[in-house]
């Protein structure tokens, strides 16, 4: 009993305050390190999840998703659950068709239309003319003005929503032609206001398609 193989934890910080939340969590993961046995951690937190396992396994109704490392299911989740799970704010997620015209790739949401580049179009060629669900996460989703160099950049442009600054970085949340909704986390260095219309630059070597009836990853 004292030096147990396995330690079972069920949400052990659910009923504590955000600041003494992040201090436990990490007295447990240097308990983790210190003790060198397997502890089972149960959480909704999906920051918990990402912040303290080595593997994680992402369950829904009872069913296994997928089981990987964080870095793993933050880059390649296997289905839309995992997609959405892992990420704050979560991915965006679009009902689209993946268009061969021209010899170019596009995805079309009917709200905008961004060009597949490079090897990412390479990739998804064998999907034209589906249609998916294309999932791109809020960090991915640049001001044009300030777009990190070397992405593989498509741009498209929408309206802006809703501000939210956070000091290191703005969350704009921004409404497609089609009048959907979506957020973009972007440099804090922005300057734009309520029903501007702004460029963004999508970083497409970081987004997904899904299949739209199983959920499933396509590429």
């Amino acid at each position: 009993v004292r030096e147990p193989a396995v330690f079972l934890f069920d949400e052990p910080l659910s009923n504590l305050d955000a600041k003494l939340r992040v201090e436990t969590r990490a007295n447990i993961s240097k308990l983790h390190k210190r003790l060198a046995t397997t502890f089972i951690y149960v959480t909704h937190d999906q920051v918990e999840a990402m912040t303290m396992a080595t593997r994680i396994a992402g369950m829904k109704d009872g069913l296994l998703q997928q089981i990987d490392s964080p870095q793993d299911l933050y880059d390649n989740p296997a289905n839309v659950f995992v997609g959405g799970f892992i990420g704050s704010p979560s991915m965006n997620f679009f009902d689209a068709t993946l268009v061969a015209s021209d010899g170019k790739l596009e995805i079309n949401t009917g709200g905008f239309r961004l060009e597949v580049p490079g090897e990412k179009a390479k990739e998804w060629r064998p999907h034209a003319g589906k249609q998916v669900v294309f999932g791109i996460r809020p960090e991915d989703i640049h001001s044009k003005q300030f777009a990190p160099p070397g992405i593989l950049e498509s741009d498209m442009t929408a309206t802006v929503d809703v501000t939210e600054l956070m000091g290191n970085e703005i969350f704009l949340y921004l409404m497609s032609k089609d009048n959907k909704q979506f957020i973009a986390r972007v440099d804090p260095r922005v300057r734009v206001a309520i029903g501007d219309e702004v460029t963004l630059a999508v970083n497409m070597a970081n987004a997904h398609i899904f299949d739209p009836k199983t959920e499933i990853s396509l590429a």
